[in-house]
């Protein structure tokens, strides 16, 4: 990154419903260590935070005992991160970063697009990276029937194998084979205890 730099970096988190982004995103709120992050997600109820984490409610903004914080998208994104921005200029909360936790069913290419097409975010905010969660158990039935799944895939810089305890090591292998013909430049990760990609979000 040039030293000149001064955009905001962003991580978009992806993956088709069921694969674990909640159990991840709950595991990025409660790390304490590194930067603080702000994470936009669709909906709280659909985030599924963990209460626990929770210190403090401020309208649409919920923020967590580790200092990040989390907010819902209403409406458009650009208002909603232009207002994020402006509660970080005017002090009201503190954040070095921003991850973008989408829907299960969100296609990552029309929000890639937004972040170049809008002047505003373009001159705020730069995509490091797209992270996609993907299901090793339900994974290849969920890419047979569902076209935003291979586009989640497809779009990835950062490929999560979840639930590769459910599965015998030879068919989490073929899936990750099947996966390499989709997106042939992406890093895979295999989570055991530690949540491996944590260096994307700055940690």
């Amino acid at each position: 990154m040039p030293p000149t730099e001064k955009r905001l970096p962003v991580t978009l988190l992806t993956g088709f419903l069921g694969v674990g982004k909640t159990t991840l995103l709950n595991t990025i709120l409660s790390t304490k260590a590194g930067p603080k992050i702000a994470v936009v997600v669709n909906e709280f109820g659909e985030a599924g935070l963990d209460h626990d984490l929770i210190e403090a409610v401020d309208e649409d903004v919920v923020l967590m005992q580790s200092g990040c914080l989390c907010c819902s998208i209403r409406g458009d994104l650009s208002r909603t991160l232009q207002s994020l921005m402006f509660r970080r200029k005017t002090w009201r909360v503190k954040f070095d970063r921003i991850v973008i936790e989408t829907t299960g069913l969100a296609d990552p290419g029309p929000i890639l697009q937004t972040f170049l097409a809008d002047h505003y975010l373009a001159s705020k905010f730069r995509i490091d990276g797209v992270v996609t969660v993907v299901d090793a158990a339900m994974g290849p039935d969920t890419l047979d029937r569902q076209f935003e799944a291979v586009s989640q895939v497809a779009m990835a810089d950062l490929l999560v194998l979840s639930k590769t305890d459910l599965v015998p090591d030879a068919a989490s292998q073929a899936f990750e084979a099947r996966l390499k013909t989709l997106n042939t430049t992406a890093k895979y990760c295999v989570p055991k205890k530690v949540w491996c990609p944590q260096r994307r979000f700055g940690g």
